[in-house]
This record gives C-alpha cells, structure tokens and sequence, in this order.
C-alpha cells in the first residue's frame, strides 16, 4: 500500500482526492498547510507527495526546499498556476512532475505510478541497459544499437554532449526534467540560460534515435517546462 501525502488547503479537492486514491488502496494522508506538510513528511515517511504551490503559509517551491533538504520522496506538484515560470521553479526546487488544474484523475495515477516506479527499492542504480523502440542503450559500455527489421544491427554514433543529454534523460525514464536541470547537468552551471544548444541537441537525438524526429516518441517537449524520456 502506498502512503500518499496530499497537501493542499482546498477541502473538496482534498477529500476527492482522498476518496479516489483510497478508492484504489492507498493510504492517504491530508495537510492543509506547509508547515503542516513538512511536519508530517517527517512523521508519516511517505512514498509520494501531491502538492499544490498555493498554500497560505509558505509558497510550494519553500515546502518542495524543505523536503529536497533530507528526503528524495517523489513530489508530484498539482497547482492551478499555468505559468511557466512557476513550472520550471517547482522543477529546478526538486519536484518530479508538475500537473496543471483542472486535470484528470486517469493522468493524475499514470503520473503517480510512474514517479513511485523509479523509486522502488532497487531501481537507485539504473539498469545497464535501456530498451526503446529499435535501439539499445548500454549506460555501461556507452554503446548504442539499433536492430531493423531484417535483425541487422548497427551501432549508433553520438557525440560527447548527445551522449550526455541521452544519459540524463534515459537514467530518469518518466521524469520531466526542466530545462534549467538538463543545461547544468550537461553543459554545466554556468549554461543554464542558453537554451539553444538544449534544443540544437534534442534535435539531433531525435534525428539519431527517434523512427520519426519530427514526431517523437520517446524524448518528448513539455511545452514551458522542460523533456521528459518515455521508453
């Protein structure tokens, strides 16, 4: 059973969120404030947090700081705040998902399910190897394949920097990941305003990697915020 920490001051949208999840057999615990959030993250050890940003104590992104400070716990930020800068600040604080109000309850799990995965006991140390479509990504040998359909199989050249942008992506499969992360992990601190060597890079992945670059599969653009790998 999964312990979920719902943190938002909106009743009706904190008991529905209540009733559903408890409805598919999670243990749900409610706080309607921040420093209630970060008191009871300390007491009840949850597997994942749904946090909304509009709190009336403390802003979401202090609450996301404060959590980031001593526990990895997934955070998933559902908020009414479409800004993208609001997105990329919940991001760049440590959030591992961001959803928009109003939202759907069938994407609201598929985004739970996917942040709880890769936060399983053993998935810490990502496999070896990573499967999409026709290509094999071997993060040990730094080695790529792509299998066609007669079984040929070729090996897939990357530069330095496209292997390091596909290292980043494929190890956090699921994850959006903000811009602001992906420019300071790959090119550095100092790069994180320079967009445009992200999306040159992208492109040329996709150009590598994707059956159709112009409609990607699997290094996908969340518009405002960041990429995400889907395998």
């Amino acid at each position: 059973m999964t312990r979920v920490l719902v943190v938002d001051d909106d009743p009706q949208l904190a008991r529905a969120l209540r009733i559903n999840l408890r409805a598919r057999d999670h243990d749900v615990h409610v706080a309607t404030s921040g420093a209630e959030a970060l008191r009871t993250v300390a007491s009840v050890s949850p597997d994942l947090v749904i946090l909304d940003l509009g709190l009336p104590d403390l802003d979401g992104v202090e609450v996301i700081h404060g959590v980031r400070g001593w526990s990895d716990v997934p955070i998933i930020v559902l908020s009414g705040r479409g800004a993208g800068q609001d997105k990329v600040a919940a991001l760049d604080a440590g959030a591992d998902d961001y959803v928009t109000k109003p939202f759907g309850m069938d994407e609201l799990l598929a985004r739970m399910r996917a942040v709880t995965r890769r936060s399983l006991p053993g998935d810490t140390a990502p496999a070896p190897r990573v499967e999409f479509g026709d290509v094999t990504v071997d993060l040990a040998d730094k080695a790529i394949t792509r299998t066609f359909g007669d079984g040929d199989t070729q090996p897939v050249h990357l530069t330095p920097t496209e292997w390091s942008l596909l290292e980043a992506l494929v190890r956090q499969p699921g994850k959006l990941m903000s811009q602001r992360q992906l420019l300071a992990q790959v090119w550095g601190p100092t790069s994180v305003n320079q967009p445009a060597n992200l999306r040159l890079y992208m492109t040329q992945l996709r150009r590598k990697l994707e059956p159709e670059p112009t409609r990607p599969r699997h290094f996908l653009t969340e518009p405002g915020m960041g990429y995400r790998f889907r395998p």
